[in-house]
């Protein structure tokens, strides 16, 4: 006895050698519309329309195809119901035993920039329709949603009858498949119209289960979007990624893209950047006149903490500059390009993870950031929205100069990607001391100021949050601090600017804070 498959798909991958063997092999039927039918007919496949399977025309410019009662009627069937059976016998229906439907490719439509009626014309109503009917009467009907699922269908059917478990789990995939579908409908009309949503819902497929989170004993998932991010940089060697690598990776990208990101021979002078970065911090950055010097100086403010950490550059990797990252241990090195000439130097380090990300896979700006907490989700925009220095205001006595200026705003650049409490010291546009993560703004001053040591002299100091009392002034002072840049709005700022007319110390307030959890 023959079995009936719906099959009508928009992705037609491996369709006509999986319905052949359907044919072929397990005698099954064939029952299709539109296109699919079409295809499958090309290919010599006996094929029964669903218009004369209905007896009913499509409809609506084809709107309305498969939305009769015959065909969900087949589906939704129960087939030991005798209530059920009699509605078969008396409605003449005849069971479909398996659906195989992928829906049209609304996601593709809108990344093109489809208008708003193309976007909705290519919302797919019956697909969705026959899918969860199928899938809501698993146990009776298999349901197909990926042409990836066509062989190990197969597999399953050469064993004989299909077992209960494995067809639960492609009703599993299936409700996956329209819940992302219709994700990305919803998501659309929100961005479209810019309208709030009362649930935050994004739906992303799995890229790659990593062999271990944060320690080795945490499991751990890499999910995302294909077009755009990590998952669409081209590695060019070395090992798999990790949960670590990752997060460190994104840290160190957000970093250098403060300053540009380029593509080979797109800079001008005084722009290359590069950002050493170790556990979730810079702990070395500069811009400089070419990408081998930005790194030489940034190695130079942390050269200890810079072992085994991530380098990012705005710029093309050259073989000068690859001679100086063969001379450490580094986890991953990100760039928009690299020469030839480096990449072979580079792939003596075979362990080294080598990463080119072009200007393209940068998402979009203002994208939504998200954190996870017991029972919920934290969601905000991303910190990247210009800085408007015209919103900074000097406030003391003495004027930064032209440079001590351009160093003002290298510091602030670098101390919004620093963990809060956070404090950097710079000088001539590279960092000489950073302090991260603290539990007191002081106390992080303490740290970067120790480690920038004498080459605080004439240096700037640029701190993520307001002065609470003046002692962060005063320590600075000690150290020869000759500008001081933050967010200001603190009840004592006073204290501060006093402290620095005292002191002949310039101060800018940018009135904007950068906290970084």
């Amino acid at each position: 006895m023959s079995s009936l498959a719906l099959v009508s798909v928009s992705d037609k991958k491996n369709i006509i050698p999986f319905c052949r063997e359907l044919v072929e092999k397990f005698n099954y039927k064939i029952l299709s519309s539109g296109g699919t039918a079409n295809h499958l007919m090309e290919a010599k496949i006996p094929v029964i329309k669903v218009a004369d399977f209905t007896n009913s025309p499509e409809i609506l410019g084809g709107r309305v195809k498969t939305l009769h009662p015959k065909i969900h009627g087949g589906i939704l069937a129960k087939r030991t119901d005798e209530e059920h059976k009699k509605d078969i016998e008396t409605n003449n229906l005849e069971l479909i035993d398996l659906v195989v439907v992928n829906l049209y490719p609304f996601k593709k439509t809108v990344e093109k920039g489809s208008k708003w009626e193309d976007a909705i014309e290519n919302i797919d109503i019956g697909g969705p329709s026959m899918i969860r009917s199928a899938a809501k009467n698993h146990k009776d009907v298999s349901v197909l949603v990926d042409p990836c699922q066509y062989q190990e269908f197969l597999e399953e059917r050469n064993k004989g009858e299909l077992n209960e478990s494995f067809k639960a789990k492609l009703a599993f995939e299936a409700f996956q498949h329209t819940a992302d579908y219709d994700t990305a409908i919803s998501n659309w009309i929100r961005r479209e119209r810019d309208l709030k949503s009362s649930k935050y819902i994004e739906s992303y497929p799995l890229i790659k289960t990593l062999r271990y989170g944060e320690n080795p004993h945490q499991k751990a998932f890499w999910y995302g979007l294909s077009n755009i991010g990590w998952n669409s940089a081209e590695q060019l060697q070395g090992k798999e990624l990790s949960y670590n690598n990752l997060l460190d990776l994104e840290s160190a990208l957000s970093t250098v893209l403060e300053f540009g990101y380029a593509e080979k021979d797109e800079l001008t002078t005084d722009t290359f950047a590069s950002v050493i970065l170790k556990h979730n911090n810079p702990c070395g950055a500069s811009i400089s006149n070419s990408a081998s010097q930005a790194f030489l100086n940034a190695l130079e403010c942390d050269s200890v903490s810079a072992f085994g950490g991530i380098v990012a550059f705005n710029s093309n990797v050259n073989i000068e500059a690859a001679i100086h990252l063969k001379d450490i241990f580094l986890e991953c090195v990100v760039a928009p390009s690299f020469d030839e000439e480096a990449l072979e130097i580079l792939k003596f380090k075979k362990n080294l993870r080598i990463l080119k990300f072009s200007k393209a896979q940068l998402p979009k700006k203002n994208q939504p950031a998200t954190k996870s907490i017991m029972g919920g989700l934290l969601v905000q925009d991303t910190d990247d929205s210009e800085e408007k220095t015209e919103n900074w205001i000097s406030v003391t006595n003495k004027n930064p100069s032209n440079q001590i200026n351009l160093d003002l705003n290298f510091a602030w650049k670098i101390c919004k990607h620093v963990k809060s409490n956070a404090i950097v010291i710079a000088k001539d546009q590279k960092t000489i001391g950073i302090g991260a993560g603290q539990m007191n703004r002081v106390g992080a001053a303490k740290i970067a100021l120790k480690a920038a040591g004498k080459l605080c002299s004439d240096a700037v100091l640029a701190s993520d949050g307001f002065f609470p009392f003046a002692d962060t002034v005063e320590l600075a002072n000690e150290y020869g601090i000759k500008a001081i840049i933050q967010p200001g709005g603190s009840l004592r700022d006073q204290e501060s600017i006093d402290m620095c007319n005292k002191k002949g110390i310039s101060m800018v307030l940018t009135q904007k804070r950068h906290f970084l959890h």
